[in-house]
């Protein structure tokens, strides 16, 4: 395939390999870097990457956990998106977390996030015993954390209105609730090229989640990012049933893209299992072949 040295796309899941795919309390995870690094090693993992969202802060936390437990460390970010009017997760990769543009991108989408969940949480008050102060209450790093829907989940959980996360983001929290606001974001293009300009890897996340979206991404649309830089889709995830599978690999192969997989882990904050769907080691290798940054050791 154009670009790629050695590289075989892989065709099943594989059983072994990389969970590229993770969050912290950086953003809207459950569990510290220290831990993912823990778990990771504990599981037999080849290595991990975190990939919070919209941010870099946690990338030294993690460093020096993989270094403590000996573990590789692929440092990533998943970044929110839009493509025409639908909603997109993107995965980058190995890039410099100082160049100017993803810089601030990545402000001004915090910023925007942060507005928008005050906003949602002065519409839930109304019916619901939550306050501003009730999901700052959520935050574990303070301003280095990127706040959103997940932390106004917790505060109704901690206020007893529901039992779990999953409750709340089944029902009041839902991107179909009235209380629900888009987040607004950068378009799908624009975030292709703020990776490629920082010498990054980017990727599609769960890009065949029926449940995400009311519409997915078409193959004309992944084709388009394809021609722009995209570098790969996420096959191996829970939310891609079985025949988007079977279609992204078969984009994968028509546009020469990289196959990846991971879990989407949040902790306790999501029933996803760290491991459960894993990157063959090959396309780690690619992946950080590409990207300006070497891999953490």
């Amino acid at each position: 395939m154009k670009g790629m040295t050695g590289y075989v796309m892989p065709v099943a899941p594989p059983a072994t390999g990389w969970d590229i795919h993770c969050h912290t309390v950086f953003s809207d995870g459950t569990e510290t870097p220290a831990t993912l690094a823990e778990q990771s090693k504990a599981l037999g993992l080849k290595g991990v990457s975190i990939s919070d969202h919209d941010t870099t802060a946690g990338w030294p936390d993690a460093e020096a956990a993989a270094r403590r437990v000996g573990l590789p460390l692929l440092r990533g970010t998943e970044i929110t998106a839009t493509d025409e009017d639908v909603s997109v997760h993107m995965l980058g990769y190995q890039y410099d977390p100082d160049s100017p543009h993803i810089v601030n991108l990545f402000a001004a989408t915090r910023e925007a996030r942060l507005r928008r969940t005050q906003r949602m949480v002065e519409l839930l008050s109304r019916d619901y015993p939550i306050s501003w102060d009730s999901v700052l209450a959520q935050v574990r790093e303070g301003s280095k954390t990127t706040i959103g829907r997940p932390h106004i989940a917790d505060a109704l959980v901690s206020a007893g209105v529901y039992e779990n996360r999953s409750q709340a983001f089944a029902d009041a929290v839902n991107s179909s609730s009235k209380y629900y606001i888009p987040t607004p974001s950068p378009t799908s293009h624009e975030v292709v090229a703020a990776v490629k300009e920082a010498g990054g890897v980017v990727l599609v996340a769960h890009a065949g989640d029926l449940s995400r979206n009311r519409r997915l991404l078409s193959d004309e649309q992944i084709e388009t990012l394809a021609r722009e830089g995209l570098d790969g889709l996420e096959v191996w995830h829970r939310g891609n049933p079985p025949e988007q599978r079977e279609r992204l690999l078969s984009l994968c192969r028509r546009f020469g893209l990289l196959v990846t997989g991971g879990s989407d882990w949040h902790g306790k904050g999501k029933p996803n299992g760290l491991g459960e769907n894993l990157t063959d080691e090959s396309t780690v290798a690619e992946i950080v072949r590409r990207g300006v940054l070497p891999l953490y050791r």
